[in-house]
């Protein structure tokens, strides 16, 4: 039977990259499947595989027709999330393509990867279209 699997990310610096997202996503680096272009994440609550981290040349593409959406439950907490994975290395994003009154916030991670920081709160922004 076909199932989904976990999200992957290409990135230019697996070490970089494992960084940043464990500590964004409170995840830790399997033991077990990788490789020195792969790397898999893994719930720190032992329940399973989270996301996967590939090594890739090709850049990050400004406007992504896949990305993540990592979510809180109010505009504080959506505004400290943003403060605390800015000071982990993602980078604040001019978007062009915001909605008049947001529910998210554009950044990106390390290598260049889009990712919106959603406030459940105050979803969905757009008259019910998902964040870009």
């Amino acid at each position: 039977m076909l199932r989904l699997g976990i999200p992957v990310i290409g990135v230019t610096d697996i070490p970089r990259a494992v960084d940043f997202w464990t500590a964004a996503l409170g995840l830790v680096a399997a033991q077990e499947w990788q490789s020195e272009t792969w790397r898999t994440l893994n719930h720190a609550d032992g329940s399973g595989r989270a996301l996967g981290l590939i090594r890739s040349a090709s850049p990050a593409e400004p406007h992504p027709r896949l990305h993540l959406d990592l979510f809180t439950d109010s505009a504080e907490e959506q505004r400290a999330e943003v403060r605390r994975l800015i000071d982990l290395g993602a980078q604040a994003v001019t978007w062009d393509l915001y909605p008049p009154e947001p529910d998210f916030v554009v950044l990106a991670d390390p290598d260049g990867n889009i990712f919106c920081v959603v406030d459940l709160s105050h979803a969905p922004s757009g008259g019910g279209q998902p964040a870009p």
